[in-house]
């Protein structure tokens, strides 16, 4: 019988556990973690066209979104799509209902040291296995960065009622530009309470200023959101690697998954719809093939496009809002949801792409491409 251990409790580990156990659960599969960061702790946004296997973990679903670019400020329907919020207790309990009845599927407390022929190795024991996904080790080479997204939040409790609780605002470019192109992303609870966040595109191993981001958050809720009086219940902060390129996932019996597989889209830093697709191809990979690599691949554009934003955002910040300002045009979110989604053509991404400056992004492109053939060149001069 195959067995299939999923190293990493996380967000795609059990995203992954879930749909393995619907897919096929005749074979054995072990979740193994080391509990240093619950998934309890964690939640996720994202947008969605259609139903998921893990819709009932969404704690909060939404039809419209605000944003402020381009000196305007404007409230989209999103269309076919909904924004949601997972909560990661929300998450482990629907992912148990799936797996809990099944006796095939375990939980071991324990730390992934690494990976050897048939197995892996937890606690300085070597475990065996067939297959083995992997969410925490991650690729022993990777490609280059090509930005870093730096943010921080603050869980606000306000005196005043200044939180639209029904529309979150993705974002709003009503903050200073100096340390990266940033903008303010704002996701309420109700009237009173929000996850106020500041997020900033920089480049790879550019100085973090934790106190200009700290002063831009105040300067956004004091004068943009009208709150006077509000109470930081909690502060987050984290930086995230934005690499285009895909970094390699197969190696033998080990197939990364989640964020080191390449999950985080590169020009948006969301992750969790992309988790639960991916989930869903592996597992229809391995009950139809038994082999996890029968997976798609999205058209080489979409990663070019996400390094040439990110080559241009980081060498000049202001073009952010009006890269933004431009998908966001339409009298729906819809057309930018799904170029981000990347399930556009080529014709309707010239429309949404009308406007942009051409010059400034095919400069871009021509570097980006110069790179990535140097690169193939020194790889081939290397063998």
């Amino acid at each position: 019988m195959t067995r299939i251990v999923i190293a990493g409790g996380g967000m795609s580990g059990l995203s992954l556990a879930a749909h393995l156990a619907v897919a096929d659960h005749r074979h054995p599969v072990v979740v193994v973690d080391d509990g240093s960061r619950p998934v309890e702790d964690g939640a996720w946004a994202s947008w969605s066209a259609g139903a998921g296997l893990l819709d009932a973990a969404a704690h909060r679903w939404f039809d419209k979104i605000r944003v402020h670019a381009g000196g305007r400020t404007t409230v989209l329907p999103l269309g076919r799509y909904r924004y949601r919020v997972v909560r990661g207790r929300d998450l482990a309990e629907v992912v148990h209902r799936y797996t809990d009845p099944l006796p095939g599927f375990t939980r071991q407390r324990g730390h992934v040291d690494g990976f050897t022929d048939g197995g892996l190795v937890v606690d300085g024991r070597f475990v065996r296995a067939r297959w083995v996904f992997d969410s925490v080790v991650g690729p022993g080479e990777t490609p280059p960065l090509d930005a870093q997204l730096v943010f921080r939040g603050w869980r606000v409790s306000s005196e005043r009622g200044v939180f639209d609780a029904e529309i979150p605002t993705l974002f709003d470019f009503r903050t200073p530009q100096t340390h990266g192109a940033s903008f303010v992303y704002v996701l309420p609870e109700d009237a009173h309470h929000a996850l106020v966040e500041h997020t900033a595109f920089v480049a790879p191993g550019a100085a973090q200023d934790e106190t200009a981001q700290r002063e831009a958050l105040a300067e956004y809720l004091a004068e943009v959101a009208g709150a006077t009086g509000y109470e930081v219940e909690r502060e987050e902060h984290a930086v995230l690697p934005l690499c285009a390129a895909q970094p390699p996932r197969a190696h033998g019996h080990v197939l990364t998954i989640g964020a080191r597989g390449g999950m985080l889209k590169a020009s948006t830093g969301f992750a969790y719809q992309r988790v639960q697709r991916d989930s869903a191809a592996i597992a229809w990979s391995m009950s139809r093939h038994g082999h996890p690599f029968d997976l798609p691949r999205a058209p080489g554009r979409f990663p070019l496009l996400d390094s040439v934003l990110l080559d241009v955002v980081t060498r000049e910040p202001v073009q952010l809002e009006r890269a933004f300002a431009a998908l966001f045009r339409f009298r729906t979110a819809e057309p930018a949801l799904r170029f981000l989604d990347e399930e556009t053509t080529l014709s309707q991404e010239m429309r949404l792409f009308a406007g942009m400056p051409a010059a400034t992004y095919l400069a871009a492109a021509r570097r980006r491409l110069t790179f990535s053939a140097g690169g193939a060149s020194r790889a081939t001069t290397s063998r």
